[in-house]
């Protein structure tokens, strides 16, 4: 409740509903585009709501990296943000539907060169408005230089800290939503599209991935080159039924899990169980699983460590000089043991790996 009570304090002073286009930040921060989809209503002051839609909106936004941004951090200026210390927004092209959105990514895709022509779609989690999971994507993108057209989907969010079960309906109703964008994903014509989700968006990919494979067997393994799950706030038992519906799961296939993550422990309690799978501790659970279990508990012991795979510069840092990304995003799909370098655990399809603040000292 201690939790709840400070989540829902920061909300109160701070508008995160709204941002104003400042196109002077393009002078002064790096510019990260982040193509943009949701099926939020659409407020009438031009940015969107928590409610839902039945009609998907497109954009291309231009956010601007502040010049004294650190690695793992985001500074949030909302409707009055300083280009100099803040994420901003530096401009907006509204994009006219479906056939629109795909010709738009498409021209991007010619456009990147040879080696990033790839699609990294990010889905938020949890109590998230619009803005916190543009921002996101654009930090994510921008920290791991990762090699690829970025897209965010933002699912309607109850943004307070007292919106989980409206946050859990609103992520079985924009199923359909998302199988929509996955497939005009793919008719953009990108090498490969990564999917990259976070807390409850975790849900939201399972959901829509199985409900994909149900129509249509295979098509997972077909159209995507990899799916990271970010301290999934997912059912273990849930996940193992949705897995087995996969005609095969894709690869990479990694879940990024820390037994500090105190979001996950609580989320635990409020739905009955004793663990989620962002919090699994135990590889054997998901031996049936080719899948990467990759622990990061030694980088989150304070806080409450729901995103440490983003947020912790120390991980970061151990990630960008390992083969990570190079493994995740590569278009060589030949087979490697695991995704990080780390204490290695394998039970029987699955891996976990265990990392160590002390591996820095072997890439120094």
């Amino acid at each position: 409740m201690l939790m709840l009570t400070a989540a829902a304090g920061v909300s109160a002073c701070s508008d995160r509903f709204h941002a104003p286009l400042v196109p002077r930040a393009a002078d002064v921060g790096v510019i990260r585009p982040v193509f943009t989809a949701t099926n939020r209503v659409p407020e009438p002051g031009g940015w969107f709501t928590t409610q839902r839609s039945d009609r998907m909106s497109y954009m291309e936004l231009g956010v601007s990296i502040p010049p004294t941004h650190r690695k793992g951090r985001i500074r949030n200026g909302y409707d009055r943000p300083n280009p100099q210390t803040d994420f901003t927004i530096a401009s907006r092209a509204d994009i006219d539907g479906r056939t629109a959105f795909r010709a738009a990514l498409a021209r991007a895709l010619r456009a990147a060169p040879p080696d990033r022509r790839e699609i990294a779609l990010y889905i938020h989690g949890y109590n998230n408005s619009f803005f916190d999971g543009v921002f996101r994507t654009a930090q994510v993108v921008h920290d791991f230089d990762v090699p690829a057209v970025p897209v965010h989907f933002s699912w309607p969010s109850a943004t307070h800290p007292l919106g989980y079960t409206y946050d859990r309906d609103s992520v079985l109703v924009s199923r359909d939503a998302l199988e929509q964008l996955l497939h005009d994903l793919r008719a953009a014509g990108p090498r490969r599209i990564i999917i990259i989700a976070h807390s409850l968006g975790s849900m939201l990919v399972m959901e829509t991935l199985r409900q994909i494979e149900i129509a249509d067997p295979g098509w997972t393994r077909r159209a995507l080159g990899g799916v990271v799950l970010i301290s999934p706030d997912l059912d273990v038992e849930l996940f193992r039924k949705q897995a087995t519906r996969f005609h095969d799961l894709p690869r990479p296939f990694a879940i990024i899990t820390s037994k500090n993550d105190k979001a996950l422990a609580l989320s635990a309690r409020i739905n009955g169980a004793t663990a989620r799978l962002g919090n699994l501790t135990d590889p054997g659970a998901l031996g049936d699983f080719p899948v990467t279990i990759v622990d990061v508990s030694e980088f989150s012991k304070s806080g409450v460590n729901h995103f440490t795979f983003g947020t912790s510069p120390a991980l970061i840092s151990l990630i960008n000089n390992s083969e990570t990304m190079k493994d995740a995003f590569q278009s060589d799909r030949s087979a490697r043991s695991g995704l990080l370098p780390g204490t290695v655990l394998t039970v029987r399809n699955a891996t976990q790996m265990i990392l160590s603040p002390d591996l820095l000292l072997t890439k120094m």
